[in-house]
């Protein structure tokens, strides 16, 4: 399967979250697209819970079905709670760290960034999205990316960064200080929904 492309603004509504992280596309109309959208009440299975929130926590950080699982099989082997790890790698990938620094508005444009060879990693360039950084790697950006509208316009308007990460607005430079604690991660998933789809099949 590969990674969505559609309509961010009507998955978003039908999901009941927002996919780019702005919150706008729920702010006109909260409820699924379509006519019937707002008047929507029919009972939904255990399985099309679990299903819909395995597609929230995709569609959030723009993976596609292999990439999706292929993570959640690997923090299946690590040592801890196999949903929280799975929230801690996904939140550990380059784009979602570029994203959450504020260099970029939403994880696409973080996406972008890191495959134009943009952003680098302890000073070296990285264009790969899915790179895996840990605690103390040194995030910054190309000397010709330091003039990019977008770049600044993002830092401009983030006015907040997780505790588990450093950033220098004036260097546009950033550091993974730690991992990720769960209640630092998006409250509104149930990873453990996530866990109970796949433990389906």
């Amino acid at each position: 399967m590969s990674r969505f492309t559609g309509s961010v603004w009507k998955k978003s509504r039908r999901l009941g979250i927002s996919l780019t992280g702005t919150g706008k596309e729920l702010d006109k109309r909260p409820y699924a697209p379509g006519q019937h959208g707002a008047n929507q009440r029919r009972k939904i299975s255990e399985y099309g819970l679990q299903l819909q929130e395995k597609q929230k926590l995709r569609y959030m950080y723009g993976l596609n079905e292999r990439q999706f699982l292929n993570l959640f099989n690997e923090a299946g082997k690590m040592k801890g709670v196999h949903g929280e790890n799975f929230m801690i790698l996904l939140e550990s990938r380059l784009d979602n760290i570029v994203y959450r620094l504020g260099l970029a508005r939403t994880r696409k444009q973080a996406r972008q960034l890191v495959n134009h060879g943009h952003i680098t990693v302890d000073g070296s360039r990285v264009d790969i999205p899915s790179f895996r950084l840990k605690p103390a790697q040194e995030i910054g950006l190309r000397e010709k990316a330091k003039n990019l509208d977008i770049i600044k316009e993002a830092i401009e308007v983030n006015n907040f960064v997780p505790e588990y990460l450093n950033f220098d607005a004036d260097q546009m430079t950033g550091s993974y200080v730690r991992y990720p604690e769960r209640s630092e991660l998006p409250a509104e998933i149930n990873e453990a929904l996530i866990v109970e789809f796949y433990s389906r099949h």
